[in-house]
């Protein structure tokens, strides 16, 4: 019986976790770090909230590490619609530039990022050192399957990418003005640098495609996609590119 009812606290104990996380999420997307206040996180006594989270620092980390874990999940299953590194890093991109404008704590995570400063949750790893790895690998990856240029340097490459896509994220957030097509301008410039011509023709296709994956921002009202992003347009564009492997198999 003991045991049962150890079991039961701990679920209990989990589901208020997860409600003040959500809850959290919400107050700190909307109003920041400094002015969200604690009183309008639980319904419940601020026992119960301190019991999970000692200060407030530590509740805006753990709502930090909550957000990019559901942005992670997010790039993971949009990266992995596509089996060639070079588009799956132009996906990552816009992903970075404008994914999760309708969730509370993706939203509260990047508000927070920047607002507490150190741009970390609770580990001590910057979570722009995660972005650039991945970069990083992406482009070893690109260049490995022959599409993105040996002399390119993913180190030198990777970290820039982040930047730019944060930046793009930041003016858009900012500004309350829709600028997903920055991306595409990026990649139409690059481009041409970084691969041959006809791949570099396709690529920049289909980076502008991406314009709309990414939701519209707006400063009330949820997030908005578009519905004519799909996979079978992807298609219908590699039919015109000399290069089969860029078919999906």
């Amino acid at each position: 019986m003991k045991r049962r009812a150890d079991i039961a606290t701990r679920k209990q104990a989990q589901l208020t976790r997860t409600a003040v996380l959500q809850r959290a999420g919400e107050e700190f997307a909307r109003h920041g770090y400094v002015h969200a206040a604690l009183r309008n996180i639980t319904d419940t006594s601020r026992g119960c909230l301190y019991f999970h989270f000692t200060t407030k620092e530590n509740l805006a980390r753990a709502v930090i590490d909550e957000g990019f874990a559901r942005f992670q999940s997010g790039c993971a299953q949009r990266m992995g619609a596509h089996n060639r590194a070079a588009e799956a890093l132009i996906e990552f991109s816009y992903a970075l530039a404008g994914y999760g404008q309708g969730d509370p704590a993706i939203r509260a995570a990047f508000r927070l990022l920047l607002e507490i400063g150190d741009y970390r949750g609770t580990a001590h790893l910057s979570i722009f050192d995660t972005w650039s790895a991945q970069c990083r690998q992406l482009l070893s990856r690109a260049i490995v399957e022959g599409d993105v240029h040996k002399d390119t340097d993913p180190d030198e490459l990777g970290p820039l990418l982040v930047e730019i896509a944060y930046g793009v994220r930041l003016h858009t957030t900012a500004t309350a003005i829709d600028l997903p097509h920055s991306m595409a301008v990026v990649w139409r410039l690059l481009l041409p640098a970084l691969t041959d011509p006809a791949k570099a023709q396709y690529l920049r296709k289909f980076a502008a495609r991406r314009v709309m994956s990414v939701p519209v921002h707006r400063t009330r009202g949820p997030a908005i996609h578009s519905p004519g992003y799909g996979r079978s347009s992807d298609t219908q564009i590699r039919k015109g590119y000399p290069d089969t492997r860029y078919r999906r198999r």
